[in-house]
Order: structure tokens, then sequence, then C-alpha cells
């Protein structure tokens, strides 16, 4: 499975205003309704979800968030993707009681078991590679992150 066939042009914003992560979650559910990725009950439940398991990581010198929810919030699968050049507080996915400044996330509307774990694992490695991470932070468009993230799926 290829994680590229996930992302949708319209779900992806390069270095957001946003200021929290709930502004980050508000952007996402606001257009996932408008185009039908999602069901009205997506926000509650993504910021549920995120209070009770965090999903910042602090990795080698930067930040990640990796938020979904309930597969039944999801009308068609996305990956939602968003840069931050100053970054966005996220709590960390193994101490709640720390934060890290997110400076990539991705949102995932998946609502097939297997498709998530297959995109986690996916994710999982190109996060930990800090030039990717720093690649996808200097995108200046929607077709440059897409175009980056197609390069490193082939390379994977």
């Amino acid at each position: 499975m290829d994680l590229v066939k996930f992302l949708k042009k319209e779900l992806i914003w390069v270095d957001v205003s946003c200021e929290t992560q709930e502004d980050i979650f508000k952007t996402v559910a606001s257009q996932g309704e408008k185009l039908h990725y999602v069901t009205s009950h997506f926000l509650s439940k993504l910021l549920e979800r995120e209070a009770v398991f965090p999903t910042g990581l602090k990795l080698d010198g930067y930040g990640v968030a990796l938020p979904h929810t309930d597969p039944e919030c999801v009308s068609e699968q996305f990956i939602a993707v968003l840069t931050s050049k100053k970054g966005i507080p996220f709590q960390l996915m193994e101490d709640k009681n720390q934060s890290v400044r997110a400076e990539v996330i991705f949102v995932l509307g998946l609502n097939e078991p297997h498709s998530q774990l297959e995109v986690l694992r996916q994710l999982m490695g190109i996060i930990q590679d800090k030039g990717n991470i720093r690649a996808l932070n200097e995108a200046n468009s929607a077709e440059q992150i897409i175009q980056i993230l197609k390069k490193i799926a082939v390379n994977e």
C-alpha cells in the first residue's frame, strides 16, 4: 500500500497560520466536511482522541504529530498534511505532561484498520529522517509536498 494515494491536494496546507492544535483540527475538519471526506463528528472525535491519546513525537531536533480518530467519522480516506515553520504545540505521545512544537502534522483520515497500520508504518519511516521533515517544511506548495512524499515513497 502506498500512502501517496491518500494525499489530497485540497487537504495540504503549507506554513499554516494556525496557532494551536485545535486550529489545525478545525481547518482540516472544515475542509474535510466541505469535500464530504468526513462527518460532522470528525472534529469533536479528533479533539477527544487527542486529549486521551496525544500524538506529538519529539524526534532528532524536530517535532511531528500524527493525529487521527474513529474510522466511522471518515467517509473517504485521506491524509491531510500541514507544515508550520514555528511549530504547533502537541502533547507528547509518550508523556502527556510534555509537549513538542510539531513542524509537520499528518492528520490521518483512514477508515480501514489495514490502511491505518500500513500508513502509520510508512509514516514512521518517513518522519525518522530529518532530511524528509526539512524538505517537507521547506516546500512552498501542496504540489511540492506531494512530489516530496512520492519521491520518498519510491525510495523506501
